[in-house]
């Protein structure tokens, strides 16, 4: 579970709610007023109608079908009005009815489906730009250039924040894909390991057979419990390897990249040890290591991920808690798991604010990948923290 990211989108959630509801408070107050100006004109008071509808699509969630409905609401009162034999008039509610058709047409193409993109857009587009029919030929010739402008700077807007999400969209599935290779990675040092174990305590066996040596019962039964323990420690780890190596395959990401820059080399895979040598090199601020006494021996994908965390954390420390005096680095053990803990007591202002990378979002990829949790956020006495909850079996 990835706190971070649930937090980010409670963040980007409430902001929305808070645009909507004002732009519809405006445009609600401009409308009252307009409707005021149109009480004695039918025409008029249909036009605010239409300028309502136009902006309630603007905020509306099921984006589609109230953008389809503006769309022909509003082509259907300039073929009639265009047509009617009338002096011609206009409204101010044309203002807020074209600026409601402009933000519906750049939500359109920001969020709308692909494939059900087009149509409304095009209807969108051909009600702003008829709209100066509904007075005389000589108006649409006067103002369908400026319309005109304005659809495309909408479209524009629509384009660029859609190209926008469609970027962090790719970023955050290379982050994941090049976190799981890692960890397929350091599990393939795993098996090799536990396999090389299987391949020794076999030859030892019978190299003693070999040389007439009796073996006593007890003696048997410790090597043989060694390689089946060995035997099954790698197949946990090949399990896991394949499964992140068949999630990576399917990710949405540009090909290529993630070994481009010789990511097929062996890489060292952190242990206790170097989680040691982390801690001790970090001095600014002044970082503590406390290893719980019952912690045990880890499993070497768990020590490696430990050591994951524990990097990520203390970069981050370095980059948003710069006011920080101390940092404090936990191993403990829970239940039947150990608790990786990073607390500083920095005040890190603006740390709510995303600030554009993945770390996180690849550390909760690996620590799930393990059956594990990540959570990350405020202290509540001051400071921040990162906490990963990781699987460990027994001691």
């Amino acid at each position: 579970m990835n706190d971070v990211g649930a937090g980010l989108d409670r963040i980007h959630s409430v902001g929305g709610c808070v645009v909507r509801i004002a732009y519809a408070g405006f445009a609600g107050l401009f409308l009252l007023l307009c409707l005021v100006y149109a009480l004695q004109d039918a025409p008029a008071l249909w036009m605010v109608v239409v300028a309502a509808v136009a902006n309630a699509a603007a905020v509306s969630r099921r984006l589609v079908p109230w953008a389809v409905g503006a769309g022909a609401l509003s082509a259907f009162t300039t073929l009639y009005l265009g047509t009617a034999v009338r002096p011609p008039f206009t409204t101010p509610s044309v203002f807020a009815e074209i600026g409601g058709l402009l933000i519906v047409i750049a939500r359109v193409v920001w969020k709308a489906r692909r494939e059900e993109l087009l149509p409304p857009a095009l209807l969108l587009g051909a009600a702003v730009l008829a709209t100066p029919l509904r007075w005389s030929a000589l108006a649409a010739a006067l103002f369908t250039a400026p319309l005109g402008i304005t659809v495309s700077v909408s479209l524009g807007v629509g384009l660029y924040l859609r190209a926008l999400d469609a970027r962090r969209s790719r970023s955050l599935a290379a982050a994941r894909r090049d976190e799981r290779l890692e960890l397929a990675r350091d599990l393939h040092d795993f098996v090799a390991h536990h396999v090389t174990g299987i391949v020794v305590q076999a030859q030892a066996a019978r190299f003693a057979a070999q040389a007439g040596a009796g073996q006593k019962p007890e003696d048997l039964d410790r090597m043989f419990g060694g390689i089946e323990k060995a035997g099954t420690e790698a197949l946990t780890s090949m399990r896991r390897m394949v499964g992140l190596l068949r999630d990576a395959q399917h990710v949405n990401a540009p090909d290529g990249d993630a070994l481009a820059d010789g990511g097929s080399a062996t890489r060292p895979v952190g242990d206790l040890a170097q989680l040691r040598e982390l801690v001790a090199g970090f001095t600014h601020p002044p970082a503590t290591l406390t290893l719980a006494p019952d912690l045990g021996t880890l499993p070497p994908e768990v020590a490696a991920s430990a050591h994951r965390v524990v990097q990520e954390a203390l970069t981050n420390v370095r980059k948003h808690a710069a006011d920080a005096e101390a940092v404090r680095v936990t191993l403990t053990r829970t239940g039947g798991g150990v608790e990786v803990a990073v607390r500083d007591d920095g005040r890190g202002r603006g740390r709510m604010l995303p600030s554009g990378g993945f770390g996180l979002t690849g550390l909760a990829e690996r620590v799930g990948a393990l059956g594990g949790r990540l959570r990350a956020g405020p202290r509540p006495e001051g400071g921040w923290e990162v906490v990963a909850l990781l699987p460990a079996g027994e001691r």
